[in-house]
């Protein structure tokens, strides 16, 4: 049940505005008739309703107003309730962190709207919450801090499906991390301790795919001096990843069909059964259904590896991460290439939103190791970047238009997109300097934090003593 708290200086608002919040089963409501005296503190409000006359108190302003709130009501969403009168103080309290503002009359219907509004703004970040809590971090958790929503959505279906030994199917196009993503089931699953073996089918002869995926005995072909382990057996009570799966050929479908049923399988040019207990995770760019539809993989193999499928979405429909897959990638070269790149020039982030990224995630990550290995101050420069990232920058800042979204998912993408490059337009010209961005932006500080946390942009990105450009 969520908690909500009502602060009026007015008795009959505070009651006319809790009966309405009243009538929703799961709301538990509050009034409070004076917010200057002893309120006492109360961690499990979630949504705090308070009067603009109230907040402003003894003329402090509104940041100042909101923080001792929160020193009181440390988990509440603060929505403000104003009259035409105090209305430029209300929106001076959302751009310090309240969470929006409400004019009055304010009837049932609005108050309904904005406590969904913030119900789902907790559910979403107490997904994410959740998600860096109980998700292992190695690589792959690059995925786990994802603004998009889609990403989220594979996130859970990782969480849900992990713990199983459920055969898993990621699809997606080249580049999308499907590797990471299978790291990251095999990390949180209870096989953990256990080997993760990443088999590459289409890099692999079709003539040596059975003998690298069962291994084989001494003298089984020309040139078999040995006996061989494959990789199933090297996977044993872990997990084995077996990528571009619908490249492998008939007869290996059939083996692989027969180790996912029987859990044996028999090494090339042996005849002993070997047990073995494996999970399966499969990759493909490829549409499998269609494949086995038109007789190019078996129907029943496909429905085998299509247990629970997971569709990793490509860098053009998960633009808001863009940013924060490029500073992972510069910290790690940081590292392995010995130089000091705190940032990215503005022009090249607003290439980076236009741009179709064909090659997805591993396209950025290539473009980002040679830009730092060329670059020799500490922002990355355009000039280090391909031509081709700029063709598809136009006078408009904005990102391509998806109609598979709907008209409120699509604006609210260009309303991130323009934020965030604007955002780090004004700090880049600032050189980092909090005060003077916020200044020049026409808001507070805390705002500007606020904002900045929000798409991922550092301080320290646009810190730098030398500007060449």
């Amino acid at each position: 049940m969520r908690k909500i708290l009502v602060i009026t200086r007015d008795n009959s608002k505070s009651e006319r505005i809790e009966k309405l919040l009243g009538e929703k089963k799961e709301v538990l409501a509050q009034s409070v008739p004076d917010a200057g005296g002893n309120v006492p503190a109360d961690n499990e409000v979630d949504t705090l309703f308070i009067d603009a006359e109230s907040l402003r108190g003894a003329n402090a302003s509104a940041g100042e107003a909101l923080e001792t709130l929160w020193e009181q009501y440390p988990s509440a969403s603060i929505v403000v309730m104003t009259d035409d009168k105090h209305t430029s103080f209300a929106v001076d309290a959302v751009k310090a962190g309240a969470f929006d503002y409400l004019t009055h009359p304010i009837g049932k219907e609005k108050l309904d709207l904005m406590v969904d509004k913030v119900r789902e703004a907790d559910m979403l970040q107490s997904e994410l919450d959740f998600l860096r809590d109980h998700l292992q971090y190695d690589e792959s958790m690059e995925f786990a801090g994802t603004r998009s929503k889609s990403m989220r959505e594979v996130l859970n279906k990782i969480h849900q499906v992990a713990g199983t030994r459920t055969t898993v199917l990621l699809t997606g196009e080249t580049g999308t991390g499907k590797s990471l993503i299978a790291k990251l089931i095999h990390n949180n699953s209870n096989r953990q301790d256990g080997p993760f073996i990443s088999v590459h089918c289409g890099a692999i002869p079709d003539t040596l795919v059975e003998s690298e995926l069962f291994g084989h005995e001494k003298g089984a072909f020309t040139g078999a001096v040995r006996r061989k382990l494959g990789k199933f057996e090297l996977a044993h009570e872990g997990t084995i990843f077996l990528d571009e799966i619908g490249t492998v050929s008939q007869s290996v479908q059939v083996r692989l069909l027969n180790v996912i049923q029987e859990r044996l399988f028999q090494r090339v040019g042996g005849e002993a059964d070997i047990p073995v207990d494996v999970r399966i995770i499969a990759a493909t760019n490829e549409d499998l259904g269609g494949l086995s539809d038109n007789g190019l993989f078996r129907k029943d193999l496909f429905y085998r590896l299509n247990v629970f499928p997971i569709r990793i979405p490509p860098l053009r429909e998960r633009i808001e991460d863009i940013l924060k897959l490029a500073e992972s990638f510069i910290k790690r070269l940081n590292g392995l290439l010995n130089k000091d790149i705190k940032g990215i020039h503005p022009e090249v982030l607003d290439a980076f939103q236009a741009y179709s990224w064909p090659g997805n995630v591993r396209e950025l990550e290539n473009i980002i190791e040679r830009a730092c290995i060329l670059e020799t101050g500490n922002i990355l420069q355009p000039s280090n970047f391909p031509v081709e990232l700029f063709d598809s920058l136009g006078t408009v800042v904005t990102s391509p238009v998806k109609t598979s979204l709907s008209l409120k998912e699509a604006r609210q993408i260009a309303i991130d997109n323009f934020e965030s490059q604007y955002l780090a337009s004004v700090l880049e010209q600032c050189g980092g300097v909090i005060k003077d961005a916020a200044l020049r932006a026409g808001i507070t500080t805390r705002q500007l934090n606020k904002l900045m946390n929000r798409h991922g942009l550092r301080r320290r990105q646009f810190t730098f003593k030398n500007r060449n450009y």
